[in-house]
Order: C-alpha cells, then structure tokens, then sequence
C-alpha cells in the first residue's frame, strides 16, 4: 500500500481543518481569516518537506510561496491554487454551514471545498508522499498559492511581473477546473478571459418624486435597463460593435470530440443548473457557446427603493454589475475599450453613463500536444484507467494568462472537480474519490516526468 492510501483519515483531517478557514476575500471582516489560511497553508508546505515555504506580502494579501530544487537537470514544475473563497450568500439556502464541513455520501460540502482549498490540497499532499515515501521529488516543484483570486489578484500579477527568474519553471500545474464526469480523467485546454465592471448611469443629483417629476425626469433605472439590452439582444447575440472580430471558431477535430463526450443535455437543465431550458445564440451548439463563444451577462443591479412597502422615487443612480467573457484571439483591454464605447453609443439622453473596470483577465488555448500535457493526459489514465479527453472550460483563471505573458510556460490545468460541485453558489461540494485519486494523478505525474 502506498503512502498516498496509507495517509487517507489523515489528509482528509487535514481537508477539513482547511475548510473552516472562513477566507472570503471579498469581506474586509475576514482579513484575519484570510491570512489565517495562509499562515496554514504555509505550514503545510513546510511539513510536506519543502526546502522553503514563506509568505510573501505586499498590496493585498500575502502570497504563499514555497519550493524544492534537489534534481538538478530535471524540470521545474511551478503549483498554483489560491487560498481565498467566495461568500457563502445566501446562508439559509445551505443544508449545512459553509464553513463546517460535513461529509454526506460521497461527498464533502462547504464552502472553497472544489474552488480551490480541496485542489489545492491536493497538489501539497501529492509532493508530500513523495518526499515522505522517497526523500526526495523526481522533479523541481515550486508553489504559489495567492488569496485574491476571487477578487482580481493584483498582488500576484505584480508579483510575476517582477520576480521572472525565482519564479522559473517549465510547465506550471493548476488544479481549478472540473472532469467531465467523475470516473472520465480531464484536462483543460482553454479558458475564456474576464473583463468584469461596473456600469454606472447618473440622472438628476438627488432623487425625486414620481408624482411630481415623472414624465419629464430621467430615470437611471429605466436608461440601464435600454443601455444593457443595447448590449445583447435576446437571442444572445452581442451587440458590441467589433466584439466578434478575431473570434477563432473550434476546429473539425475539437467539435467532434465534443461530440464524443458523454453528456445528457436534459440533466445538465434539469438537475444541474435547476433551470426551464436553455438559452443562447441559436445555431451555435452547447459547448461551442459553453467554451468557444464570449458572453455578456448581469451580475447584479442596485439602484431606487426595495425595500418593504411603497415609495414613489425615480432614483438618481444606478448601478450594474457586468462582465464579458473573451475567447482566444481576444485581446480583454480591447474588448473593454469596445464595451466602453458601446455603452456610450447606447447612452439614453438626461443621464451620463460610465463602465468602471474592476478587473480582467485575458483567454488561452494551449495545444494538447505540448510534453508536458501529454504527460498529465498519461498520468490521469493511469490512476483512473480511462483515457483522458481534453475540454476547454467556459470559466476564466487569469494566472494562466499571466504565467504565458511573463514567465514564457503553458499551463498544465488538471483539475478533479465536478460539473454539479455549486461553485459560488450554496452547498458546495467536492467529490472525495476525487480528492484522493487526484493526490495519486500528480504524484504520478511527477514520476512521469521525471523519467
């Protein structure tokens, strides 16, 4: 028995401990929480047996950073994961708390469980069995795990950005996407880009009286409903003058393996996403506007009275949140220019109009056929004994782009989670054969590469 099986009570302890780490970024009430989950997984690296293991501060918060160097003339394999998690919002709709994991059938629920504490925690407990089984690694391992990734990550672009040489490496791994299924080995290929915003429309400087005003004051509400619908239509085609230029459609060869995959699209409504049916440009199949094809959407409105009861405001703002998510070829400070021009055009007279970027991130498409791919593809077949396929994913993780842009590496994306794991939403999960297998999928690709 390996060290990897001997070990399962103790990782999943160790699973667990993580997991109640409340590290949501996004809440300034939580600062210490966030820092707390990286103080462990700093700890945790060191007891795996990395030669050094530290945190690494600066605008934002702490980076962790780690690594082991003993095989000369062998690769260096560069870990990502990031600490921090998203809001549990809305609390009552979880059947256990967010951050009290609890383990029900196969699975274990809370919060950051598949995105990203659990993959995360994988890729340190693989290291650890090899340097505790063998006393040493068959490759270089470095890590860097940041705690904003929910939240931009402008700490650890900067970071990449200045520190090239101790940042070095081959091939880096990230652990952040999903399988197609959970007996199917996957790997990702491609991720959509982000450029994420707010959408700001100021009418009169106070609000007024519908009675009194309506009819002839402008109301911020009513202008971003017509600015955002000016944006998409509703057959989903966006209508950002220029957005679709340079779109590079999915090959023969990608759109027949798509095919290939198993997939009940009436589960994938139905059960999955919990909705009546689905929507989008018509014409275009399901995964070509799941992975190939950008989006525009609306992630939240604020503006006027919601309270209880009545009162009769035409507000003097309002705000929206709204992303795009860009494909390979598009550039996202181009496509934020265009969106900032669109919404200009779109701008009904009596209010201003203004998009305030948060944050962006740029796509990626890495060619299967890159070594160290193929060596994660023969890993994964290995431990689950299936051939791995290769998907893009609809998501975006702009380190991918940023390790590229910088550090000149492609991006290894093996990833264990699951298409119904809740991500940012109630009742997170992670699929615990997952967990485990996805501990002896890294270690093996270690070895693999290390021959």
């Amino acid at each position: 028995m390996s060290y990897y099986q001997q070990h399962h009570s103790q990782f999943l302890e160790g699973l667990q401990a993580f997991l109640r780490i409340p590290s949501v970024s996004t809440l300034s009430e939580h600062k210490g929480d966030v820092r707390r989950a990286a103080e462990f997984v700093r700890d945790e690296l060191r007891a795996a047996g990395m030669t050094t293991a530290e945190l690494i501060e600066g605008n934002g918060n702490p980076l962790v950073y780690a690594e082991w160097l003993g095989a000369p003339g062998k690769p260096t394999i560069l870990f990502y994961g990031h600490y921090d998690v998203q809001p549990p919002d809305p609390l009552d709709e979880w059947k256990s708390p967010p951050f009290e994991p609890q383990i029900r059938g196969d699975d274990i629920f809370a919060r950051g469980s598949a995105d990203d504490k659990g993959q995360v925690y994988i890729q340190i407990k693989a290291v650890e069995g090899l340097l505790k089984a063998t006393g040493r690694l068959p490759v270089n391992a470095k890590f860097l795990i940041e705690g904003e990734e929910e939240t931009g990550g402008d700490h650890i672009e900067a970071y990449v950005k200045s520190k090239p040489s101790r940042l070095r490496a081959d091939a880096a791994v990230v652990c952040d996407t999903e399988m197609v299924s959970a007996e199917l080995p996957t790997i990702c290929i491609g991720l959509r880009g982000i450029v994420y915003g707010e959408l700001w429309v100021e009418g009169a400087d106070h609000d007024l009286h519908s009675g009194v005003y309506g009819g002839a004051a402008p109301n911020p509400l009513q202008a971003l409903a017509e600015i955002v619908c000016a944006l998409k239509d509703r057959e989903g085609h966006i209508r950002i003058p220029g957005f679709y230029d340079g779109v590079l459609p999915p090959g023969p060869k990608e759109r027949e393996a798509w095919a290939r995959l198993p997939f009940n699209e009436e589960e994938y409504t139905h059960k999955e996403m919990g909705a009546r049916e689905l929507v989008g440009e018509p014409g275009v199949p399901l995964f070509e506007r799941l992975w190939a094809r950008p989006t525009f959407e609306i992630h939240g409105i604020r503006g006027g009275f919601t309270g209880q009861g009545a009162k009769t405001v035409i507000p003097a703002r309002a705000m929206a949140k709204i992303s795009t998510r860009l494909v390979a070829n598009q550039r996202p400070e181009k496509a934020a220019e265009q969106l900032k021009a669109a919404i200009q055009a779109a701008c009904p007279k009596g209010v201003t109009a203004e998009f305030r970027l948060i944050h962006m991130g740029a796509p990626s498409l890495t060619n299967p056929g890159n070594r160290f791919i193929h060596a994660a593809a023969d890993a994964m077949k290995q431990v689950f004994g299936r051939e791995t396929v290769y998907v893009r994913s609809g998501g975006s993780i702009p380190i991918v782009g940023i390790f590229e842009e910088y550090l000149g590496i492609p991006s290894v994306m093996m990833g264990f989670g699951l298409p119904d794991d809740n991500l940012h939403a109630p009742n997170e999960k992670f699929h615990l054969p997952n967990f485990f297998r996805g501990i002896e999928s890294i270690g093996r690709y270690l070895e693999v590469l290390g021959k």
